[in-house]
């Protein structure tokens, strides 16, 4: 089963295991990570899910389409590395990824 690395606002680091085919949203989700909140549950309509991608593995994931994009531009938060994690599948080449839990907007 792959990890995922989840490194929270205060910056408390995590490995978790998350199942192939779910988002990296309910993987962080469904490990107990409180603060985000994904509000609405992987419709990518709110940005409440905003993370930061650690260094190269933004090169591994699907492009940005053009609503996740707008919904970003919504927060003071947002730099080179930012995604909406409802958008991303957490697939098996994902393993040891590193995500950090955006601060709240």
């Amino acid at each position: 089963m792959p990890k995922l690395v989840v490194v929270t606002r205060d910056g408390q680091e995590r490995a978790v295991d998350g199942d192939v085919g779910l988002s990296v949203m309910e993987v962080i989700r469904d490990n107990g990570f409180d603060e985000l909140l994904a509000l609405c549950g992987g419709c990518c309509s709110c940005a409440t899910c905003h993370v930061h991608i650690d260094g190269d593995w933004a090169d591994r994931l699907p492009p940005m389409s053009e609503d996740e994009n707008d919904l970003l531009e919504s927060s003071d938060h947002r730099n080179e590395s930012s995604r909406l994690s409802c958008q991303i599948p957490f697939t098996q080449d994902l393993d040891g990824m590193r995500v950090t839990i955006a601060p709240e907007d």
